[in-house]
């Protein structure tokens, strides 16, 4: 009894997957992306755009999180301006402390749940290690639709999201991850090698064209650093500090800066206060929200990315742009030579050493262009059929 009831959500899928394999392609199979931010939507916008080109092939999207929250520039009504359907939208609850998150998370995985199955949703896809995905990864594989993992088996230490991340990968049953690290990890953790197929980093594709158009208020090349902090506790006043102590250095280097609000995680009231307050500096810009092509092209012309994000990590490697990676959030995640870390507190010494080197030339260890495609044909192409109850390959 305890194997038909852990088997029979696969059973379903199987039964939804019906003749639709990688050499009967006649029934329309539904894969659906729930995103939660603007920037995992922009990481994934050639993989979506792939999907969305296959003739026997249904996109769908679900929009939760900062996409709904009016403060954080409400981005899914800009994700419909750009000719995107969006096809449910997933109310998420304040979450300015714990309790609130789970309560919040509950919730969606609730209406995330009610989407997919409305939808007949057949893959569920999702990205990286946010709370929002982990919502959607488990309403689809309770609902016993196959989930897909992009960015599994990556390592970022002493953060929730790395917990997350790795509680993503036991309920997904395809797994995409950017580097062979990340493969490896995965296998670590039990995951069967059919399942996991190692094709890079969606996020840097094609992002050298992205960031090539320029803009007329668009700031001079070298003239500014961009900030990207997002909240590592929820300490509001320590958050603060860190906020302060950032722009701080920034100014003392001579540089303009070019701001983007953090995420909805725990503590970032405090970011969003420092940021607010420098709203009245001539020499400084905060962003509520930013599309991805103008976010691309600041990454790309900074004198320095200053922060936490990830796409310091990911995507600034493509562009030679020096990184200065302050504290813990993206600790153990593999990086190219243009990143310099540093703790919160070293953030005035160690900045002006980071100007000094230059940019940076190599190789972006995340890859390069082509993985949104190749993720998409893997997607369509997968005999869904041949996939069984997920199984721990220890």
């Amino acid at each position: 009894a305890q194997r038909d009831q852990a088997t029979e959500p696969v059973l379903r899928a199987q039964r939804r997957a019906g003749s639709d394999t990688s050499t009967n392609t006649h029934l329309m199979r539904r894969i659906c992306f729930a995103t939660g931010t603007r920037a995992e939507f922009g990481l994934m916008r050639t993989t979506l755009q792939a999907i969305r080109n296959h003739a026997d092939r249904q996109l769908q999207l679900t929009a939760t999180g900062l996409h709904l929250d009016p403060a954080a520039g409400r981005s899914v009504d800009a994700i419909r301006h750009d000719g995107w359907t969006v096809d449910a939208e997933i109310p998420w609850g304040p979450t300015t402390d714990a309790t609130q998150l789970a309560i919040a998370t509950g919730h969606a995985t609730a209406g995330l749940a009610e989407a997919f199955d409305r939808l007949e949703t057949d893959i569920v896809l999702v990205v990286g290690d946010r709370v929002e995905a982990l919502a959607a990864a488990t309403a689809g594989h309770l609902l016993g639709r196959i989930v897909a993992h992009v960015h599994g088996g990556d390592r970022a230490t002493g953060q929730a999201d790395d917990a997350m991340r790795h509680a993503i990968t036991k309920l997904s049953h395809i797994h995409f991850p950017a580097t062979p690290g990340s493969a490896e990890r995965l296998l670590k953790l039990g995951e069967v090698p059919e399942s996991i197929h190692m094709l890079g980093a969606p996020g840097i594709d094609g992002i050298t064209s992205a960031a090539a158009e320029r803009q007329p208020d668009d700031p001079e090349s070298g003239t500014f650093a961009l900030i990207v902090l997002h909240p590592t506790r929820d300490d509001v006043g320590a958050e603060f500090e860190t906020a302060d102590r950032m722009l701080t250095a920034v100014r003392s280097s001579d540089l303009k800066a070019e701001i983007v609000m953090p995420n909805n995680d725990l503590g970032r009231e405090g970011i969003a206060r420092r940021w607010n307050e420098a709203r009245d500096d001539a020499d400084v810009r905060v962003h509520d929200d930013l599309p991805r092509p103008r976010f691309l092209r600041l990454m790309a012309n900074a004198a320095a990315l200053v922060g936490n994000s990830s796409s310091g990590i990911i995507e600034a490697a493509s562009f030679g742009t020096p990184v200065l990676d302050v504290g813990p959030r993206q600790t153990g995640r593999e990086r190219s030579g243009n990143v310099v870390h540093c703790d919160e507190a070293e953030v005035t010494g160690t900045l002006p050493q980071l100007l000094s080197r230059g940019r940076w030339t190599g190789t972006n260890v995340y890859g390069a262009d082509g993985t949104g495609k190749r993720i998409a044909d893997v997607l369509a192409g997968i005999d869904l059929s041949s996939i069984g109850a997920k199984l721990i390959n220890y």
